[in-house]
């Protein structure tokens, strides 16, 4: 194969996860969005909704997400990738137009389910999708650059809450939400032209199709081999996927695995940042509602860098090192960040600086570690024939993880100071580096047969390498 068509078929396989990747795009914006309009809905002039309110508009949106990855995983193995992703980019216009026209609270917890729903449904099925359909040797790359666009969505949610927000206007926070229909409708039109990847379209009777998606992105010496594999695995595999089937005993390693990275990704309090970073910033010292967007701005721009770093570097020192490299810079940053609320008296004014540092690294950590690699590893472990189920069960553990942690935030905070609740957090990421040491896989550069096979094998996750 000549360096041309190399070249060709690594622009097909980077223009499909990138389209692909719009669905990470709407997951941050819309998980993002909600961080600009919390202190407008608060706005006496406006809504004056309660913290207790804030926490329930806020973990809707999880809550719908649950709802999606539960019933995602195994539709994606029924339906296909494709159709699932589409219908996910119908769910998050209606979501979108539903949270911002809104008459009421109720109302506006309802259409933040919908979105959730959506959410749920994108953040599994699109890393899934990438990472059927990309090579092995740039699999890592492409899989994260679905991260990469969660982050662009957030750093667009902030900028677009920012330049949308107007003290003046309490009610300033619709347009916040009905900015998303716009992205959500290219996510559906690029969608439209995309194939379904060819390990679901070989594993239901479509192999010429199959094979025919292969040969785009695989090289020609590879295809045949890719399929036999593939084949020779479903024959293996000859009973119907179902949940229960990731119990067997060989598939409970990969199932302790998923569950274990999820729950440490958001456990370590991503997304308390996520949605309450205005309102973090507020009680570090700035006032102005509008104001209290910016640092999450500053920090937007960070996260894509180290996104972007994390990126560039997945497929070439490999994941272990940059799960460990990320996690204990989250530890630091967040023992620091809780020292700054601890002795917040004694710094005055320069609080809401050190705080924005400090979580300025926080975020970059996880941007260069945890964010990529939990969905990226989730999406690699399991065999073809489960692998949207155990995408779900991961999921599930994911979003049920994210409600907990964003329902308690502010609980946490007038309980134990916000000091306290980042100390908690800090706490857990301590714990998530001694699981990792024995529970993540080195990935790099292995096909997902042969993962599959070194689970098969009973072999622990410390032996799997190339």
């Amino acid at each position: 194969m000549s360096a041309e068509q190399k070249k060709v078929k690594k622009k097909f396989a980077i223009v499909v996860a990138l389209i692909a990747a719009t669905g990470g795009f709407l997951f941050g914006f819309d998980a993002g969005v909600i961080s600009g309009a919390i202190n407008f809905l608060q706005d006496p002039a406006g809504w004056g909704v309660s913290d207790s309110q804030v926490e329930w508009i806020t973990t809707s949106v999880v809550l719908g997400a649950m709802i999606g990855a539960g019933l995602g995983g195994r539709l994606t193995d029924i339906l296909g990738r494709k159709k699932i992703i589409l219908s996910a980019s119908v769910i998050f216009v209606a979501g979108a137009l539903y949270s911002g026209l809104a008459p009421n609270i109720l109302s506006l917890i309802l259409g933040r389910i919908i979105l959730g729903i959506a959410i749920g449904i994108a953040s599994l099925s699109v890393p899934l999708y990438i990472s059927e359909i990309s090579p092995a040797y740039m699999r890592g790359a492409l899989v994260s650059l679905n991260q990469l666009m969660i982050a662009f969505g957030g750093k667009v949610s902030y900028l677009s809450d920012y330049l949308l927000a107007n003290d003046a206007d309490p009610f300033s926070w619709r347009w916040m939400f009905i900015v998303g229909v716009f992205p959500a409708s290219l996510m559906l039109i690029g969608m439209l032209f995309l194939p379904e990847t060819p390990r679901w379209l070989i594993s239901h009777g479509f192999e010429e199709k199959g094979k025919k998606i292969l040969g785009k992105v695989e090289n020609p010496e590879m295809v045949e081999v890719a399929v036999l594999k593939i084949k020779n695995d479903l024959t293996i595999q000859n009973e119907s996927a179902s949940f229960r089937e990731l119990l067997k005993p060989w598939l409970r390693t990969p199932l302790f695995i998923a569950a274990g990275i999820m729950f440490f990704q958001q456990a370590s309090g991503i997304n308390t940042i996520i949605y309450y970073s205005p309102k973090i910033f507020k009680l570090a010292g700035i006032q102005s509602n509008s104001m209290a967007i910016i640092p999450s701005l500053i920090i937007a721009v960070f996260v894509l860098f180290f996104t972007i770093l994390s990126i560039s570097m997945i497929d070439k020192i490999g994941r272990r090192k940059i799960f460990f490299i990320g996690l204990i810079g989250m530890v630091i940053s967040l023992l620091a960040t809780g020292l700054a609320f601890f002795i917040g008296d004694g710094l005055g004014g320069n609080l809401k600086y050190f705080a924005l540092v400090t979580i300025l690294i926080f975020n970059s950590c996880y941007a260069f570690s945890m964010g990529p690699l939990g969905w990226l590893i989730t999406s690699e472990i399991f065999p073809l024939k489960v692998r949207g189920a155990g995408m779900s069960l991961a999921s599930i553990t994911n979003w049920l993880t994210n409600a907990i942690v964003a329902f308690t935030f502010l609980k946490l905070v007038n309980a134990l100071t916000p000091a306290g609740a980042f100390w908690i957090y800090a706490g857990v990421g301590i714990l998530a580096i001694i699981w990792g040491y024995y529970y993540i896989p080195e990935t790099k550069g292995v096909t997902l047969e042969e993962i599959e096979d070194h689970w098969r094998g009973g072999k622990s996750p410390r032996e799997l390498k190339k």
